[in-house]
């Protein structure tokens, strides 16, 4: 990522570091832009013909007294017209290629933000802000270049006709157009305020919907309405200030156009007194009604609105706080062999809410493998995504030590190659921007199709990919079953470069024989820290550090140690000191009381509604007294 961060104000007065901010984004499609530019070709013809052909229909057709050869300009008018149509239809199609991998992009450096720094404005930026980019980009290429291509074509057909009728079209419009630029700044900047504003309304609208319960509790309904009425007022002043300088955007334009009209006639004596022909004078007033001010006013929308908008979301979608997101000083560094470590880390879900994690201390080493059990609702998913960077701590610091992966319990998969989805978490090993992506491995070379097969025979997924039809398939996830989804989260959690991995449940869906194989490619993957949110006892026992969070407090150690001396875990498990027998895959022999099957506890994975006993760590299997 090359982020550009902006300074002070939005101020794009000039246009140079607008300017410099468009470039940066569309330099890398430059095919794109060349394609661009050839169809538009087609229609800055249709733009010189429009007038051109119109003044010599006149002057050596219909005013000589020579229909035929006045229909015959028109007709090649006409069949300008008809190339310019063609030129438009292949000009969407380039303003797509060129619009729709920028927005990608934008999204791919949303969420790595919003992974390595998390807000409550995040939502807004992924899909209100990122659309807004799209689509004014995609506005702004169109206006910009009709614009460059009927300036272009008008004017030269103006130099063709007659030299004299240049100025006096061309300078009342530069005059307009420059009248106007010097309100982008003061523009740009209500557009900033009004995008500000809408962050903090749906940062204040997050806080407040997941803290209903809570607010309710407290007898908070009329404070928190009360702040939310403040940001719904902020963004509607924001959204009235930004109306204003609209209106001021559009008078100047109107009036700018119109009067270069009234001049261009107000001037017909002099220029028919100095050559300039009746038909030339037509066709100068065509190029300007038909052609310029169209293109112009189209041109000061586009910059005025769109442009403005693109400039004030692209700085703040790419930089934070005025530094590059890559430049931003890292928050701290764990201790040597240290993959992450918490330091008095507190976390509560809204202001007056009990913390779910309080004061927890806790390191895992590089190599480490730590299960993390308790009954729901404990914290379990919360501490593997302060872990992950997902959540920020109220208080206490999260150090760690390079990149890292979560999977949570719903694997997310997508319709496009199996290959894409395998990959989807490498970084790019391409210097092509407008070519394929190539997954990297953890040591930094590329992956390649042989390290992506290789991962998914790791975890257990290759059988998996082969059934789907290789690399090469398409893969749709409505076609996977929840467990099959999970195998292609593990193999691609396994491919990517993350020295810490954190399962959140994420073999729930597989048997225990298999999931006891995925976890223990994870742990025997070199150099990587496992974090694990067990499920079953088995992961549990395969675990090196057993993290226990319930039971009046937080207990560490291994799973031996812990069923001798925690009544609580011996209660969380089911299990006993006495009980240890185990198999080759370490799932307990024995079907004591309180296991699969037992009626007296309900099973966490069932229809929604359902809760669970302190006793939610278990083995679990077919259900229905088998």
């Amino acid at each position: 990522m090359n982020g550009v961060a902006g300074k002070g104000g939005a101020g794009i007065g000039g246009g140079g570091r607008f300017g410099r901010r468009l470039l940066e984004l569309v330099r890398p499609r430059w095919r794109s832009l060349l394609r661009l530019a050839l169809w538009s070709a087609l229609e800055a013809g249709e733009t010189f013909l429009l007038g051109y052909a119109l003044a010599r229909a006149l002057d050596r057709g219909f005013l000589a007294g020579h229909t035929g050869t006045g229909l015959g300009w028109l007709g090649l008018a006409a069949l300008g017209v008809l190339a310019g149509s063609f030129g438009t239809g292949r000009v969407h199609l380039a303003v797509a290629a060129l619009v729709e991998p920028v927005r990608d992009d934008l999204v791919r450096r949303v969420v790595r933000r919003a992974l390595r720094a998390p807000d409550g404005a995040a939502v807004s930026r992924l899909t209100h802000q990122v659309e807004i980019a799209r689509d004014t980009l995609a506005g702004l290429v169109m206006v910009s270049r009709t614009f460059v291509v009927t300036a272009a074509g008008a004017l030269v057909g103006l130099l063709s006709l007659a030299p004299v009728l240049l100025p006096v079209v061309a300078l009342p419009l530069a005059a307009s157009l420059a009248l106007f630029l010097a309100t982008l700044r003061p523009l740009a900047r209500r557009q900033e305020a009004f995008l500000a504003a809408d962050e903090a309304l749906a940062a204040e609208l997050g806080l407040a919907v997941g803290g209903l319960r809570d607010i309710t509790a407290a007898g908070a309904q009329d404070r928190v309405a009360a702040d939310v009425g403040e940001r719904i007022d902020a963004e509607f002043r924001a959204s009235r200030a930004l109306a204003r300088w609209g209106v001021l955007r559009t008078l100047a334009a109107g009036v700018g156009g119109r009067l270069t009209v009234v001049l261009l006639l107000v001037l017909a004596p002099w220029l028919l007194d100095h050559g300039v022909t009746p038909g030339a004078f037509v066709g100068a007033l065509a190029y300007l009604t038909q052609s310029l001010i169209p293109a112009l006013q189209s041109l000061m929308q586009g910059l005025g609105t769109s442009g403005a908008r693109l400039f004030v979301v692209l700085r703040r979608l790419r930089a934070d706080g005025g530094r590059t997101w890559e430049s931003a000083p890292p928050a701290g560094e764990p201790g040597p062999g240290e993959a992450v470590r918490l330091r008095g880390v507190t976390f509560a879900y809204g202001p007056g809410a009990a913390p779910v994690v309080d004061g927890l201390d806790l390191t895992v080493p590089h190599g480490g493998h730590l299960a993390v059990v308790g009954p729901s609702g404990i914290g379990k998913s919360t501490l593997a995504e302060l872990m992950a960077g997902v959540r920020a701590p109220d208080s206490g610091e999260v150090l760690r030590a390079g990149a890292r992966v979560l999977v949570p319990q719903q694997a997310y998969v997508f319709t496009d190659t199996v290959r894409a989805n395998l990959g989807y978490l490498c970084p790019a090993g391409s210097d092509d921007p407008d070519g394929p992506e190539r997954p990297e491995s953890p040591e930094g070379g590329p992956v390649g199709d042989e390290g992506l097969l290789a991962a998914c025979t790791a975890v257990g997924a290759r059988g998996l990919v082969d059934r789907l039809g290789g690399l090469d398939a398409t893969l749709v996830p409505s076609e996977l079953s929840a467990g099959e989804r999970q195998l292609i989260a593990l193999a691609r959690a396994y491919a990517a470069p993350a020295p810490l991995v954190l399962l959140d449940e994420a073999t729930c869906h597989l048997d225990p024989a298999a999931e006891a194989r995925a976890e223990r490619a994870f742990a025997r993957r070199p150099g990587t820290a496992l974090v694990v949110v067990a499920h079953r006892t088995g992961s549990a026992r395969r675990a090196r550090q057993v993290l226990v969070l319930g039971g009046g407090g937080v207990e560490c150690g291994t799973h031996d140690s812990l069923l001798r001396r925690s009544a609580f875990y011996r209660e969380l498990t089911g299990l006993h000191p006495s009980l240890a027998l185990r198999d080759t895959d370490g799932v307990h022999a024995v079907a004591g009381s309180g296991l699969t099957g037992d009626r007296r506890h309900v099973v966490p994975h069932g229809p929604v509604g359902q809760m669970e006993t302190v006793r939610d760590v278990r083995d679990r299997g077919a259900l229905g007294g088998e």
